[in-house]
């Protein structure tokens, strides 16, 4: 009864009065909800409503109260740990900062972000104009540290003395303020600053005011309210840090005042609070034979423990030879057939790889530097549990040519960083999910190959199959060509020698050492639901074991979700908290001190609003913030799910998006969308917006169309058919209901639906028009090309992902044209329109070419929309409207009979280009 009533609920708040379809003008001012959070005791929520386009607003909503306040143009938010403050960034009105750009105003005289204070308890707001940035220490509930934007002064006393500039060479004015005591120190000509977690310490570098207050490193104390020069030396400090305890300091300087070096020697400094610093590290020291340099890209770290400090190191690298003039420098690519990396992928990572760090070790006790990790052993990942004792390493590059898979075998070493023994605990193996427990004792994988899960014990060196009776990966869910991947793991069990993971449906409890017990938790499979742990504090770094714990629930059947109680030591198990044909966000929000509990919940028709209650049970359901109510007055469609079969008998399901104001007396058009398996959505929420690639379905449903959605299953080595055979079928079977014009059926897809949209239109005649984003035309010549976004070679994917042949092009030509529209293009009767962008870094452009090419050689109407630099998917608002307004006049041309528009009929020329779009009728 909660459930239906719940639902009910939130259906009774839209409004049933006349009501207009959606346009193209309704987008900007829909909202989003972002940086929700819940204060510490629990007393207060706050989320930012933020639309499309325009100026956001910060809700503070009290959930034991009805005083409601707002802060408008609010972004960045913080709450204080004691819960009585929120801090914020303002941002300049959006108009204003138009304006300011079409008159052309210089950076420093564009409007400006300012902070803000806000006391929640008495509503109090404090506000600092101009700000650059601004730090709040983690574990502070008083102090604050923000930089003023430059400044530059025109009256004529400044003018007359000639003060200093304010720049972010020179650096501007530091603010550090108490928001207990009210009280504010300014300190100017600050480029970089930092806080330790408590606040109890603030560092910062000046380039200097006059003899009274000189250039240099400072300290402020915020206990004594009084500041210290520690160090004199002018340079550029970089990445100033401290320990957990504030007790020691870190900073990379740059000793090149100039900025002319072409080779700098950055230096890695450290002290204790008011000591001067001392360099630790630089070339010189680093020197030896191994020849190395401070890495300025990697921000040191202290241990937990503070006996440690990590830093990056960089090899010599080649510099410019000045000495060249410019028409004598040759520019040239070599590809060699022996690299480990493609040229297109050494290139597109460039900027990345001249910024690599290899981590390296300060031991403060032996006052020595350890190399770590180098070129060929690589970190992949790094934490500082257990102070670092033991540290990960991959060889990625140890079993030749990896161009072929997305994930290459790879060796695995373990680091003793004491005595920097480095072990070998993997060996040839496709892994993920590599990590290490957080007390230090086990290194837990999952391997493709055996689909299994594995842990080492890192202090008997011995390696365990933890898994070793279940199959962790249901092979048979995943159509692929290659080895399938894990379904993850929910975490490790505080202080215990467990381990949660994930099948398909179930959470499971597994012994990391020898005794290999497996317990399943969850009993999911049976119902065809699916269980997840929720976390809810995200610092947590494992479960309290024996707890509680929330988790997700979702029936793969009926695509309802909701929320369940895990008690482990409970014989009952899990219990139920709230469950509906709905979909509950996984992401909640729980009160640290309180059982307060934020959460959204959202289906097609309703916008995942926030909602709050107690995570006890659930019972008191209140919704806090109302995003969008400007949809009460849009006709809004609905979804329903259909049963339907394969061709060769799969059983499937599929979405259909029924108009606004639907008649069954009616005939109405329809469009098929699809990618891959989309049904598990059935209750999302679809945001009205531009897009970026595919159709709208609230604006088309809204706007008179059905809309279907079929899921997918592939045959490997027939993705074309395998499309043919799912989609087809079920279009047929909604055509059954009576409600479609069988004469005004539509398709649309984009990438890999788009190579399929190109596909089904050579292969069958019943769509009226078609839409292909970014299309593969050619498998032969798509198979041979790069993906220029990574440079990583496409071959990979048509051997063993998402293309699925599963052969090379030489061990099976034939399904490689088989598979290619391309060759059957004297068979297409349905209009195509496509979108193919000349700076598409997934797909290349040529493709989308090869289609245009070839229909327009064969007289068959075809158009193709290049938007200039852009990329797979649209990413500039200006083109995005553009593209869906375009979009939407191609399918009503064609299924609505409406006008058609000038791009359609004649066409725009070069001549007229930026200045006629063509959207005339």
């Amino acid at each position: 009864m909660k459930q239906i009533l719940f639902f009910c609920l939130l259906l009774s708040q839209l409004s049933f009065a006349q009501k207009r379809p959606l346009n193209h003008s309704d987008y900007d001012g829909w909202n989003a909800i972002n940086e929700t959070k819940i204060s510490e005791n629990g007393q207060w929520a706050a989320y930012i409503l933020a639309p499309q386009d325009g100026d956001s607003r910060l809700v503070f909503y009290p959930l034991r109260g009805n005083a409601i306040d707002s802060i408008e143009r609010a972004s960045d938010l913080w709450l204080s740990k004691d819960s009585q403050w929120a801090a914020f960034k303002i941002s300049p009105y959006k108009k204003e900062v138009k304006e300011a750009k079409i008159r052309k105003l210089k950076k420093d005289d564009m409007p400006k972000d300012s902070l803000g204070f806000q006391n929640l308890n008495t509503h109090e707001t404090i506000k600092f104009g101009n700000v650059k940035s601004f730090v709040f220490p983690e574990k502070s509930t008083d102090w604050v540290a923000f930089l003023s934007n430059p400044v530059n002064k025109t009256d004529s006393a400044s003018k007359a003395k000639k003060s200093k500039k304010e720049s972010d060479i020179n650096g501007s004015i530091l603010n550090v303020y108490s928001l207990k005591n009210n009280t504010l120190h300014k300190f100017p000509y600050v480029n970089s600053y930092h806080f330790d977690s408590e606040a109890k310490t603030l560092i910062f570098y000046t380039t200097g005011k006059d003899s009274t207050f000189k250039s240099g490193l400072y300290s402020f104390s915020t206990e004594a309210q009084k500041y210290n020069l520690i160090n004199k030396e002018k340079g550029n400090y970089k990445h100033l840090v401290s320990d957990e305890t504030g007790s020691q300091f870190a900073a990379i300087f740059d000793p090149d005042t100039t900025q002319k070096a072409m080779v700098k020697n950055f230096q890695l400094l450290q002290w204790q609070v008011n000591e001067n610093p001392k360099i630790i590290a630089d070339s010189n020291i680093l020197a030896g034979t191994k020849n190395l340099f401070v890495s300025a890209d990697f921000k040191p770290e202290f241990s937990k423990n503070g006996h440690r400090l990590f830093l990056g190191t960089l090899p010599r690298y080649l510099v410019k030879d000045t000495s060249r003039i410019e028409e004598e420098v040759v520019n040239l690519d070599i590809w060699n057939w022996k690299d480990k990396r493609n040229m297109p992928q050494q290139l597109a990572n460039l900027s990345k790889d001249q910024k690599t760090s290899n981590l390296a070790i300060y031991d403060f006790k032996s006052q020595k530097i350890s190399q770590i990790a180098n070129e060929e052993y690589l970190l992949p990942n790094f934490t500082k549990e257990k102070n670092e004792e033991n540290i990960l390493l991959v060889s990625p590059y140890a079993y030749g040519d990896q161009h072929w898979f997305f994930n290459p075998p790879v060796d695995v070493f373990l680091v003793d960083t004491e005595n920097l023994k480095k072990n070998r605990i993997i060996e040839n193996k496709r892994i993920s999910d590599l990590k290490m427990s957080p007390d230090g004792r086990f290194v837990v994988y999952y391997s493709l190959q055996d689909t299994a899960w594995y842990s080492y014990q890192i202090k008997n060196q011995k390696t365990y199959k933890i898994t070793e009776s279940k199959d962790f990966s249901d092979v048979a869910d995943d159509d692929h060509p290659d080895e399938p991947g894990s379904y993850g793991a929910a975490g490790f069990l505080k202080e215990q020698e467990k381990i949660w993971l994930y099948d398909k449906f179930d959470i499971w409890e597994a012994s990391l050492g020898k005794s290999k017990e497996l317990k399943r938790l969850t009993k999911g499979r049976e119902k065809g639901i699916t269980f997840r742990h929720i976390t809810l504090d995200e610092k947590a770094p494992a479960i309290e074991p024996g707890m509680p714990v929330l988790l997700h629930q979702f029936n793969h059947k009926s695509k309802a979700s909701g929320y369940a109680r895990l008690n482990p030591t409970d014989s009952s198990g899990v219990s139920d908290l709230i469950w509906d044909n709905m979909h509950f966000s996984e992401k909640v929000w729980k009160a640290k001190n309180s059982d307060d509990l934020i959460f959204s919940v959202e289906n097609f028709e309703v916008f995942p609003d926030l909602q709050h209650t107690q995570m006890s049970d659930f019972k008191e359901i209140k919704k806090i913030s109302t995003a969008n109510p400007q949809q009460e007055k849009i006709n809004w469609g609905r979804v329903e799910l259909i049963d339907y079969q394969s061709t060769y008998g799969k059983n499937l399901q599929g979405m259909l998006f029924r108009p606004a104001d639907f008649d069954p007396t009616k005939k109405y058009p329809m469009i098929t969308y699809f990618y891959e398996k989309m049904s598990d959505e059935l209750h999302t929420y679809i945001v009205p917006q531009p897009g970026r690639s595919s159709i709208n379905f609230s604006y088309y449903t809204s706007n008179g169309y059905f809309v279907f959605v079929p899921d997918i299953v592939y045959k490997v080595g027939y993705p074309g058919q395998s499309a043919m055979d799912c989609i087809i079928p079920g279009v047929k079977k909604v055509l059954e209901l009576g409600f479609i014009d069988s004469t005004k059926l539509g398709i649309q897809g984009h990438s890999w639906g788009g190579y399929q949209t190109a596909y089904l239109i050579t292969q069958t005649p019943i769509f009226a028009a078609a839409e292909a984003g970014a299309p593969v035309a050619n498998m032969t010549s798509a198979y041979g090309g790069i993906r220029w976004e990574t440079g990583l070679s496409r071959q990979a994917q048509y051997e063993r992902t998402q293309s699925r042949l599963g052969v090379t092009l030489w061990e099976d030509t034939q399904k490689y044209l088989e598979n290619s529209p391309l060759f059957y293009l004297p068979s297409v009767k349905t209009p195509l329109l496509m979108m193919h962008n000349d700076d598409d870094g997934a797909v290349p452009w040529y493709q989308g070419i090869e289609m245009f090419m070839g229909l327009k050689r064969l007289s068959k109407p075809v158009w193709m929309i290049n938007y200039n630099g852009e990329k797979h998917g649209l990413t500039q608002r200006k083109n995005r409207k553009d593209w869906t307004v375009r979009m939407a006049q191609f399918f009503d041309y064609y299924l609505k009979n409406q006008p058609l528009p000038q791009w359609m009929d004649k066409g725009v020329p070069a001549t007229e280009k930026n200045l006629n779009y063509g959207l005339e009728k």
